[in-house]
């Protein structure tokens, strides 16, 4: 049953859903008439506060336009320069995406609407699946960093982080989650996984929700308990953490809840010492209820192992949101991962939404900042449509292009309900073909439709343009898995097919042959490591599509055990 405050939260989604228009013009007319008189906006809208002046004269900007503001703030000039409001810090954005960190500016509206937000989008799930904060713990795989100090005294750290460190959160941790605050905060993202996965196995049967920030997470935690079971239980049948895991916090939060429990330790290696490991998370905790984690956008190509873990238990996507901006949240938590449409939340940002041409082939053409083109207010959208996110939040971002491409699957009410495709960038290109992330996880997902039969699984990939010689060419990188011994060197490079476009510059051979890699096991988890090791949170880590890094291509080159390259398509 629904709790009376859930009840109340999915009473203010329909009210807001309903009054969308009324909603985000107040939202909007409240960021102006409290910021006009900023360094930035005063250049464009000379003190005004009206909408239309707002929409012609303020420009439409990237993170490379408002950096020189921001850095200064960040330096140690008053937060006027962007914002009325003082900013209390800076949310770091993800590393993974384009190389350094964003510092998006955070002030006490902010944290208001996080907090207000937590509450919104976890109502669905709770309307589906009960109240789990009564029915018991959550497992969820959780990894803080060191905040930064900027020059100005201001904090920096990670959306996750900022919530792992509120009083709120630190005060409701033991009685809502398995894992001590200790583990989080672990400076060794291994140890802190091992023992937050050790107190999740000894509480397992008070274990109501399993998950994490996103689907990669949970899946390597799962795979890290494939590896370490006999480990885990040795652990736990003794009551004694094991030597390895040598962090003080880690090993004292330890000593708190560990005691020897034989019975539980040989269940759990009855579990695990099984042939398959199809549905192991309900198995070792059979009172969950759902897996929640971001299992949308670049994380779709972990869901079909995630199911395979899972067995029937629902993955639920709870929200969509970024460093920049809170957006939406799921309102049917049922529903598959590649159905999942997020419904935008009015009041948490003024939006807008640049539209993106769908090309004939399937993919789709970003407009320029340059190109006059006019854009949609959040109730004017099209359903079918794509469009770029453009938001403007109390926080100093105005008109400032997130670098996300959504499909309006709907409405709810007024609100419109969008589907992510992908992010902006093409990241593959060697002349003037494109490769989008979206076209190639299409060609992906039918490569791997075409292994299965073959006796093989495909688990990662990643991809880069090689052009140390010409023409240049895509090269792939692949982690499989073979089924009952089958070996990489029977793989037949065919099963990759990408878009019109690139078969037409590769019969041309405009474009060189299209080059797989198959790597030794664990290889994405090492890259993953060197993330982590730079300063990237493990809750927060989102492998990338196209490798930029010369140290992270080394990782990949040097785990490579066999190379495959594609025959000239025909068309």
């Amino acid at each position: 049953m629904a709790t009376n405050g859930c009840e109340g939260r999915l009473k203010m989604i329909e009210e807001l859903t309903t009054n969308a228009e009324q909603i985000q013009d107040e939202v909007l007319g409240e960021i102006l008439s409290r910021n006009a008189g900023t360094e930035y906006l005063r250049g464009y809208l000379h003190g005004q506060t009206e909408k239309q002046l707002f929409k012609k004269n303020v420009p439409i900007v990237t993170y490379e336009d408002l950096k020189p503001y921001i850095d200064r703030i960040a330096n140690g000039e008053t937060s006027d320069i962007l914002l009325a409001e003082p900013i209390t810090g800076f949310f770091l954005s993800s590393r993974t995406s384009g190389g350094q960190p964003k510092l998006m500016p955070v002030t006490a509206e902010v944290a208001n609407k996080w907090e207000l937000f937590r509450g919104l989008y976890e109502s669905p799930a709770i309307k589906h699946f009960g109240d789990i904060n009564q029915a018991g713990k959550r497992l969820e795989l959780m990894f803080g960093r060191p905040e930064i100090e900027t020059p100005s005294g201001l904090k920096a750290a990670s959306v996750s982080t900022s919530i792992y460190n509120e009083c709120n959160f630190r005060t409701i941790l033991s009685k809502l989650y398995t894992s001590p605050i200790e583990t989080i905060f672990c400076p060794d993202p291994n140890q802190g996984l091992y023992c937050q996965l050790l107190f999740g196995l000894i509480q397992r049967d008070e274990v109501v929700k399993v998950g994490s920030v996103f689907a990669s997470t949970v899946l390597r935690g799962i795979k890290f308990v494939e590896n370490h079971w006999q480990e885990l239980c040795y652990d736990i049948k003794t009551g004694q953490l094991t030597d390895w895991i040598t962090d003080s916090g880690c090993r004292n939060a330890a000593s708190l809840v560990m005691k020897p429990n034989p019975e539980q330790a040989d269940l759990i290696e009855t579990i695990c010492n099984c042939k398959s490991w199809e549905g192991i998370i309900r198995k070792l905790w059979p009172k969950a209820r759902y897996i929640g984690c971001i299992c949308t956008g670049i994380m779709r190509q972990y869901t079909t192992e995630l199911e395979f873990y899972s067995r029937g238990l629902p993955l639920v996507s709870d929200l969509y949101a970024c460093s920049e901006a809170i957006c939406g949240i799921n309102l049917e938590p049922l529903h598959k991962p590649c159905d999942v449409s997020y419904t935008f939340l009015p009041n948490m940002a003024y939006f807008e939404f640049l539209p993106v041409k769908n090309e004939g082939d399937g993919s789709i053409e970003m407009k320029s900042n340059n190109e006059d083109t006019e854009l949609v207010d959040l109730v004017n959208v099209k359903a079918g449509q794509c469009y770029e996110l453009v938001v403007t939040t109390c926080a100093g971002l105005y008109r400032y292009k997130v670098g996300d491409v959504l499909m309006v699957s709907g409405f709810y009410n007024n609100a419109p309900q969008f589907q992510f495709v992908e992010r902006k960038n093409v990241i593959l290109s060697v002349d003037q073909e494109k490769t989008s992330e979206t076209d190639l996880f299409k060609a992906v997902t039918e490569a791997k439709a075409l292994l299965d039969p073959l006796g093989f699984i495909l688990t990662e990939y990643t991809s880069y343009v090689d052009t140390s010689s010409a023409p240049g060419h895509y090269v792939l990188f692949w982690e499989i898995k073979g089924k009952e011994g089958k070996h990489c060197k029977e793989l037949d490079p065919k099963i990759m097919s990408l878009h019109y476009t690139y078969k037409i510059y590769r019969k041309r051979n405009i474009i060189a042959a299209l080059e797989i890699r198959v790597v030794k096991q664990g290889c994405f988890e090492a890259l993953m490591d060197y993330y982590v090791s730079k300063g990237t949170s493990l809750s927060q880590y989102k492998k990338p599509s196209c490798i930029k890094s010369e140290e992270a291509l080394k990782i990949l080159d040097s785990r490579v055990i066999g190379k495959y390259f594609s025959p000239k398509p025909s068309l």
